[in-house]
C-alpha cells in the first residue's frame, strides 16, 4: 500500500508517469512537429506550382494575343520572272566561262564586255583587234574550246575616231550545259 501525503504537482506527476507513457507523449509531439514540418513544405510546393501554372497561363495568353499567321502574297508574275532571271544570271558558270575565254584570247584581242544569257546558254563577248586577221583568228580559236559547242562573228565596224582604227565586233559562243 502507498500512502503518500504530498501535493499534486506536475513534476510529481511526471515523476510517477509510466516510461510507456512518457515514450509515447514524446512520440506524438515528435509526431505532430513532424505534421507541421510536412503541411508547410506542402504549402510552398503548392505556392510555387500556382505559381509556374500562372506564368503558364500568362505565356500561354501571350501566344494567343500573337497576330494570326500572315496569309500568303500572291507574288506578281513580273517579280517572279525578274527574280528567276536574276538566279539564272548568279548560276552562269563563270569559273568555267574565264577560264576558257582567258586560254582563248590571245595579246592582241582587248575584250570589252561579256553579256551572258544563261536561258540559252549564250556569251555575247564585244572585244577589239586591230585588224580582221586578229578578229577571224579570235573567232576560229573560240570554235576550237572544248567548253564552247558554237562561236559566230556576229557584227564588226572600224572606230574612224580612233587614230588607230580598231575593229570593235561581237562574237555569240554557245557554252555546253554541265
Amino acid at each position: 500500500m502507498r500512502i503518500d501525503f504530498a501535493q499534486a504537482t506536475w513534476r510529481r506527476a511526471l515523476y510517477r508517469l509510466h516510461p510507456a507513457f512518457l515514450a509515447a507523449g514524446l512520440a506524438g509531439i515528435a509526431l505532430c512537429a513532424g505534421g507541421i514540418w510536412f503541411s508547410m513544405h506542402m504549402a510552398e510546393q503548392r505556392a510555387a506550382r500556382e505559381e509556374q501554372v500562372e506564368r503558364l497561363r500568362a505565356s500561354q495568353a501571350a501566344l494567343s494575343n500573337r497576330p494570326a499567321r500572315m496569309a500568303e502574297v500572291a507574288i506578281p508574275e513580273a517579280q517572279a520572272n525578274a527574280v528567276n532571271t536574276a538566279i539564272l544570271r548568279l548560276n552562269v558558270p563563270w569559273r568555267a566561262l574565264e577560264d576558257a575565254i582567258g586560254s582563248a584570247t590571245p595579246a592582241n584581242i582587248a575584250l570589252l564586255a561579256l553579256d551572258p544569257d544563261p536561258k540559252k546558254q549564250l556569251l555575247k563577248i564585244t572585244a577589239e583587234a586591230r585588224n580582221s586577221d586578229d578578229m577571224v583568228g579570235y573567232v576560229q580559236v573560240l570554235k576550237q574550246q572544248e567548253f564552247f559547242t558554237a562561236a559566230a562573228l556576229v557584227r564588226h565596224e572600224i572606230g574612224e575616231q580612233d587614230p588607230n582604227h580598231p575593229i570593235r565586233f561581237q562574237v555569240e559562243v554557245q557554252w555546253r550545259a554541265r
